[in-house]
């Protein structure tokens, strides 16, 4: 199937703006367990019926997939979609939120869009084409050196592999509490992206790749000129084991924290080529 990116990044920022506009106008009436410390609420399942039915009425041929709802994550060309990434931010009134979409072929990332409606701000992009925040063009830091740059850290996982995950999550906190400028956790795969595409942070290190938290700001980072990788330093892609953002003078000295924080753990760099 043909596709058109710029008409594709139109739609996507015309069906954001629907769950922009109800993030805005509507507060949580209901919050549901979902798993261990994981929650949806009303407006997470309201956001994603309301975007998806749109895609579905514009482009018919595309596949959809929503966080709430599922949907096919097998064929080349799809929506993916989180409704609101940072579902505790919004429960419990931290800004930090957003509504995150990409359209991926099933490899990479051909575009995004996140919209964080507390925040007032909108970034988009595709990689080839360009990003933007709220029209404005935008590129990551120029910062290289670690002990000048804010890292984001992502956030402490749930279910089976939460031990072995949050031990390196700890490890990785040790590692750069002396050597970084400052370390950040904000509890948005979203807004971290977003972030480092801006400039605002130089770099963003999530232990995991969903597509649906991170295909949209993986396009929007990359389109701004962001280095993104995995933890070996390949290209990011729907199989790496971890998603690296950052200003590309950092890159170097990231990874080797990495690699160091890692050891002995699936997410070492000597464990990619077994693992994917």
């Amino acid at each position: 199937m043909t596709t058109d990116l710029a008409s594709m990044l139109n739609v996507a920022r015309d069906a954001v703006q629907l769950g922009t506009r109800r993030l805005k106008t509507q507060s949580v009436r209901q919050v549901t367990a979902k798993g261990i410390r994981d929650v949806a609420t009303d407006l997470d399942h309201a956001v994603e019926g309301e975007i998806l039915a749109f895609l579905a009425a514009r482009t018919p041929g595309i596949d959809r997939f929503g966080e709430e709802s599922g949907g096919n994550l097998t064929t080349p060309l799809r929506w993916v979609l989180d409704p609101v990434d940072g579902t505790l931010n919004l429960v419990h009134g931290l800004p930090l939120y957003g509504v995150s979409l990409a359209l991926t072929d099933g490899v990479r990332p051909l575009l995004g869009v996140i919209s964080l409606p507390a925040l007032e701000r909108t970034y988009w992009g595709a990689p080839g084409i360009g990003a933007w925040r709220d029209g404005t063009p935008i590129a990551p830091s120029t910062v290289n050196n670690l002990p000048d740059a804010m890292v984001a850290i992502g956030d402490y996982g749930t279910g089976d592999d939460a031990p072995e995950r949050n031990a390196v999550a700890i490890a990785l906190h040790a590692a750069l509490a002396p050597v970084a400028g400052k370390v950040r956790m904000l509890g948005s795969a979203a807004v971290d992206l977003a972030l480092v595409a801006d400039g605002t942070l130089d770099a963003s290190i999530t232990l995991g790749n969903r597509d649906w938290d991170m295909a949209a700001g993986v396009a929007v980072a990359q389109a701004a000129g962001a280095a993104v990788t995995d933890t070996d330093g390949s290209p990011h892609e729907s199989r790496s084991q971890t998603t690296i953002a950052l200003a590309p003078g950092l890159t170097g000295d990231v990874l080797r924290v990495l690699a160091g924080a890692t050891v002995g753990t699936r997410y070492a760099p000597d464990r990619r080529a077994t693992s994917c």
